[in-house]
Parts: structure tokens; sequence; C-alpha cells
């Protein structure tokens, strides 16, 4: 009983598998790399379908995929970024195996144009534009510009010059030279400090010749 009731299974099975497998194809390994046409740079993770039996795949970080096709299937294969491409298995294949490169198109998407305004409606932009103060002529702008507040805010906020920067260095190297030898450390070596010391000698003679 129990062997009669595995040979009915079998034979369950061998039925269900003839229906979906048309007679006169056999199955193959279909394997292959995908890459993008331009770089022949690797495309990862690209969603591959079989047509005939809506079966969907997809192919590992590297490329490649390898998966039980039939001659004459139509191959799938779609990505984000990529245009769709179509592989045709031949139906005169003489190998169990057929592998193939992949070759992708970048998909190109034009965006249409976009633009920014600081008002939110045409009423506030003519409130705005109503309510703008401009200068009469060019004289007025440029008696602004040469105005002694614009000057001043200029010379806080603006940075300065390398001309500028070389002349204050010029200066400050000259006056260290002119004033190198009017600063003397040790006092043995100033000349003044000797006559002075001199002076008080002679003084300290003189007043005691005197008493």
């Amino acid at each position: 009983m129990k062997y009669s009731f595995t040979l009915l299974l079998m034979i369950i099975f061998a039925g269900a598998f003839a229906q979906q497998m048309p007679a006169g194809k056999k199955l193959l390994q279909f394997s292959g790399m995908i890459t993008d046409i331009d770089s022949n740079r690797v495309v990862p993770y690209v969603t591959i379908t079989n047509e005939r039996t809506n079966e969907k795949r997809s192919a590992n970080y590297q490329g490649y995929f390898s998966f039980v096709a039939q001659p004459g299937d139509t191959i799938l294969f779609t990505a984000v970024g990529f245009t769709k491409t179509q592989v045709i298995i031949p139906l005169s294949h003489p190998s169990d195996s057929y592998t193939t490169m992949v070759k992708m198109n970048s998909e190109i998407v034009y965006l249409p144009t976009v633009h920014i305004y600081p008002w939110a409606t045409a009423e506030e932009f003519t409130k705005e534009f109503l309510s703008m103060k401009v200068a009469d002529d060019d004289l007025e702008i440029a008696k602004k510009n040469l105005s002694s507040q614009s000057i001043m805010g200029m010379a806080q906020t603006l940075s300065r010059d390398a001309g500028e920067i070389s002349g204050i260095n010029w200066r400050l190297n000259h006056d260290r030279a002119l004033n190198k030898n009017m600063v003397q450390t040790n006092p043995l070596l100033n000349p003044f400090a000797w006559g002075k010391f001199t002076q008080q000698i002679l003084n300290g003679d003189k007043s005691r010749k005197e008493n």
C-alpha cells in the first residue's frame, strides 16, 4: 500500500511537469554578466523577468546571474537609471547552457525647468516692487556709495589686501631697525650709564674735599 501511494504521487508530479514544459523544448542554464554599454561597469541588482513564466529574479552585486530557462524564452532586464533590455534565448541552441553579456544603456531623464521666486504670489511681488526705493539717477547712487558712512562700513568689514599688508609689515620692520640700538638690556654696554657713573664718583670726591 505504501509503495502504491508513492508511485501514484510520482505519476501526478510527472504529469504536472509535462503540462508545464511544452513538447520538444528542453531546459538549459542561462547565465551571464550585466554591464553598462558606455563604461563597461557592472550594473548590480538588476531585475530579471522571464516573460513566458513571469518569474522574477535579480542579479547579484557583481552583475552576475544564472537560472534555468528554455530555448526561445524572452528575458527582460530592468534597473533604475537604465533602459529596458530584452534577450531572446535561441531556439536551436545545441548546448545545455547559454551564456551572454548583457549591455544596458543609461537612461537620461530631463526634468522640467523650475523657476524659483522670492515671492509666493504675484500680488506680493507687486507690493514689494511698488514699495521699493530706487535712486533717481547714477549720480545719487555714486554719492551714496562714496559717503562717509559707506566708506567706514567697508573699512570695518572688508579684509586687507596684499599691498596694504605689505606696507604695514615694511613700516614695522623699519621701526624695529631704528629702535634696535636704543634698547640695551645690559647696563655695562650703555655708554651713557658709564658717563653718569663717572660723574657720580667725581661729585663724591669733590664733596669729601670740601668737608
